[in-house]
């Protein structure tokens, strides 16, 4: 797991209604991905497991964490999600994208954030009705706090408090996903 500390000038930016402060910077994370993806190529040495990247959030680590893995692999995109605006509707949507004969294979399950867990289990439940081998999760961040699931996260780069966050992947109503740096909504005085 990768520590941080806050830089003394604080990069900002402002998407629609809301400013932001950065957060996270991109070296840490890139550094929090080589961690994960260690541990990876270490567990799937001579498999080839299917990572099943959720969309829209998780193809910014998904596409640093794929270049990190020294195997063979093969990679899909499924699309569900349970948010709106700065947060979880509790709704999930159908899984939909899952073209990929999955039984008794292994599964990595790539997303950008994990939080309460609704979409992770929506996603566990409608995988297992596929009969895969194994499933496991691998996200760029866990909000262990408002994690209420029993699903175990197996590879998680870093984790953070309750904080909306955005960039690298995260949004805000569908902005600041191509942000380099994670950002944090900037306290009003």
């Amino acid at each position: 797991m990768i520590t941080f500390d806050f830089p003394f000038i604080m990069k900002q930016v402002k998407l629609a209604d809301k400013s932001f402060q950065l957060y996270i910077d991109s070296k840490k994370i890139n550094l929090a991905i080589d961690e994960v993806a260690k541990k990876i190529n270490e567990d799937y040495k001579g498999k080839c497991p299917l990572f099943l990247c959720v969309l829209n959030g998780s193809f910014l680590f998904a596409a640093d964490l794929l270049k990190r893995f020294k195997g063979e692999c093969e990679v899909s995109f499924v699309k569900i999600s349970s948010y709106d605006g700065t947060s979880s509707s509790g709704e999930l949507r159908k899984l939909i994208g899952l073209n990929e004969k999955i039984e008794g294979r292994d599964v990595i399950v790539v997303e950008d954030i994990v939080d309460t867990g609704f979409t992770l289990e929506g996603v566990y439940e409608q995988l297992k009705i596929h009969k895969p081998k194994t499933i496991k999760t691998a996200t760029l961040l866990f909000k262990p706090n408002a994690y209420q699931k029993d699903i175990e996260i197996n590879y998680s780069a870093l984790s953070v408090g309750n904080e909306f966050l955005v960039g690298f992947g995260l949004d805000y109503d569908g902005l600041g996903r191509n942000l380099e740096d994670i950002y944090i909504i900037k306290e009003t005085a």
